[in-house]
């Protein structure tokens, strides 16, 4: 089978799914891990073959793709912060916007050796793993409510000595299990998407990633960050810093609740595309 053939497949299969670049970049993706080729391979050499030993499993990848599962669950693997992270449909797939969060957590905690970093709702661990490593002196902790969520976190395959420790908790629930104070700094990637917001969102989000990391309710959208402030409240050194990943239409909203609960420069941070994305603030001396 030529690698040119299959892509023209390929194409016509996900055109239905997904715009004609995205698809193109579906299918490269595909390829690229699967055969090892690049986007332009078969443009340089219209009579690559695919390795007959390969077929079966690229055909397999195109009807699960075709039916609108992410190519990151098809792969087991999403890029992260110049790492590949162990993903399935137990996580959410991280997004790019997230790897802005990291960077301004690695900035505040750039001066501090050891810094002590507790990453709330970790799911698949790209957060904590990734403040781990970048900064191979911190002490870095992840929660999260659900098994399967910390199973995955808890088998990415890096650094055992930069390793985060990952415990099972609901953060709805009142904190407990950790040092009154014992943290430099909290951050959190929770759940922000609003019910009403569902019918805006692509079916294979829908269909594969887990509700229950995505959605809060209409009546109750700043559920999560009350429950953040609250572990904040309680484990956060005084002058330690909260940083969290926000809904872009709650970034007013976010900080007028940190600022009612008794946190200082509270701060709102845009993301690349403008959009109101991130709120940080700091626990009171």
């Amino acid at each position: 089978m030529l690698l040119s053939a299959f892509l023209q497949r390929g194409m016509s299969a996900l055109s239905l799914r997904y715009p004609e670049g995205e698809a193109r970049s579906i299918l490269s993706l595909l390829c690229g891990e699967l055969l090892g080729t690049k986007s332009y391979t078969h443009i340089l050499d219209p009579s690559f073959a695919v390795d007959p030993s390969r077929e079966a499993e690229l055909e397999e990848a195109l009807v699960r793709l075709q039916e609108g599962e992410p190519v990151q669950y098809v792969l087991g693997k999403a890029a992260f912060f110049g790492r590949n992270f162990r993903v399935g449909p137990g996580v959410l797939i991280p997004r790019p916007e997230t790897e802005q969060l990291c960077e301004m957590v690695l900035s505040a905690c750039r001066e501090t050796a050891e810094p002590a970093i507790l990453d709330l709702c970790t799911g698949s661990g790209n957060i904590a793993w990734t403040l781990a490593l970048e900064h191979p002196g911190a002490c870095v902790t992840g929660v999260d409510k659900s098994s399967a969520a910390l199973e995955i976190a808890e088998s990415q395959l890096f650094s055992a000595r930069f390793r985060p420790r990952f415990v099972r908790a609901d953060i709805l629930v009142e904190p407990d299990g950790f040092p009154a104070g014992g943290f430099d700094i909290i951050v959190s990637n929770p759940p922000y998407i609003l019910d009403s917001e569902r019918e805006a969102m692509r079916d294979n989000v829908l269909r594969y990633e887990p509700q229950e990391a995505l959605f809060v309710p209409d009546e109750d959208p700043l559920l999560f960050y009350r429950a953040v402030a609250r572990w904040a409240g309680a484990f956060l050194r005084p002058g330690g810093q909260l940083f969290a990943e926000i809904n872009e239409d709650l970034g007013l909203s976010a900080k007028a609740l940190m600022e009612a609960l008794g946190f200082c420069n509270v701060l709102i941070h845009k993301d690349f595309y403008g959009k109101d994305r991130f709120v940080s603030c700091c626990k009171l001396q």
